[in-house]
């Protein structure tokens, strides 16, 4: 099982432990892909954030 597979299992069993019973496995997994995207992006941004701010004088 990926770890991405995995995710989408927890977010699905806490998202049932909360009373949400709507959504469906393809859902689970694309919100997954989101969050991973969105948590790239916050490390990239984070990144240059870092060498900008150690550059400068």
């Amino acid at each position: 099982m990926s770890v991405k597979a995995m995710m989408a299992t927890i977010l699905q069993d806490q998202m049932k432990l909360r009373g949400v019973h709507l959504l469906t496995p393809s859902d689970y997994a694309e919100i997954v892909d989101l969050l991973v995207e969105q948590l790239r992006e916050l490390e990239l941004g984070l990144a240059a954030r870092e060498v900008t701010e150690g550059h400068e004088p």
